[in-house]
């Protein structure tokens, strides 16, 4: 295996744990640092999803003992059965609108302009959200679903959606970030398996120990992330993510503009 190869594949894997759970868009970050590392084509495609089974097993880990009780209360328990009727309702939408326009999405929006333009909408969105008046009215996840489509666009963030439209809805902000945790493992999961069906012909076992390398570095980075994020929020909003977003992806598109940067825009 080419050494340049599992570099990459080390640089990305650190990029989707540090941003996954974040509400900065991962697919975001991997797009635009897949662009700078060359790393964009079906291949580097088809890896970036992958290892986003590394930064889900992080969090299953994470809540291992959550998992196991919500499992073995499903039928029995209210609250069980509560939660993943939320996330059901939640998970629906993203795939049946992840199926009719994925290859529009791709196409079109995969690209660092869309994506840095993405960035700084959605950073708006989360300083509107946190400068509301923002009543709690729900403390913990098993009460609540849906608002996870708008993160059908590469640079908006599933987490950041699923976040700020927890805030709208009452949660509090540990509630809205531990349910998109949750709402993680159903979404990423199904998105790796539904790439590697269609995706088959490019697997080969020549690539095994780039995907090992991408999976163990989006695990152990993922894993870091939660834990700080769960103790960031417990005292702190989302506003500095946002600014974060808006700096991000004016540096792209100054950088597109100025030609510092040959950015893949068509």
């Amino acid at each position: 295996m080419d050494v340049l190869i599992l570099f990459k594949a080390l640089i990305l894997g650190v990029v989707e744990g540090l941003t996954e759970f974040l509400p900065i868009s991962s697919t975001g970050h991997l797009i635009l640092v897949g662009d700078l590392l060359d790393f964009n084509n079906p291949r580097g495609q088809l890896f970036e999803i992958v290892i986003q089974s590394g930064a889900i097993l992080a969090v299953i880990w994470e809540y291992r003992v959550r998992i196991a009780s919500v499992l073995r209360g499903l039928g029995r328990e209210r609250v069980a059965n509560r939660l993943v009727l939320n996330l059901g309702i939640a998970f629906l939408p993203l795939a049946i609108l992840g199926l009719l326009f994925k290859k529009v999405i791709e196409n079109h929006l995969f690209k660092p302009v869309p994506v840095a333009l993405a960035f700084i909408i959605g950073a708006f969105f989360i300083l509107w959200a946190e400068r509301r008046k923002h009543t709690v009215r729900v403390q913990t996840v098993d009460e609540m679903g849906l608002a996870q489509s708008a993160a059908l666009i590469p640079g908006t963030s599933r987490s950041g959606a699923t976040i700020i439209g927890g805030l709208f809805f009452g949660l509090s902000r540990t509630a809205a970030t531990e349910f998109s945790f949750f709402l993680a493992i159903p979404t990423l999961l199904a998105a790796t398996v539904y790439s590697l069906y269609k995706e088959r012909a490019l697997l080969s076992f020549d690539d095994v120990g780039m995907w090992a390398v991408g999976f163990i570095a989006a695990f152990a980075s993922a894993f870091l992330c939660v834990r700080w994020l769960l103790r960031y929020i417990s005292s702190h909003d989302f506003t500095p993510f946002a600014w974060y977003r808006i700096a991000f992806g004016i540096a792209v598109l100054v950088t597109w503009q100025l030609d510092l940067v040959t950015w893949s825009v068509s």
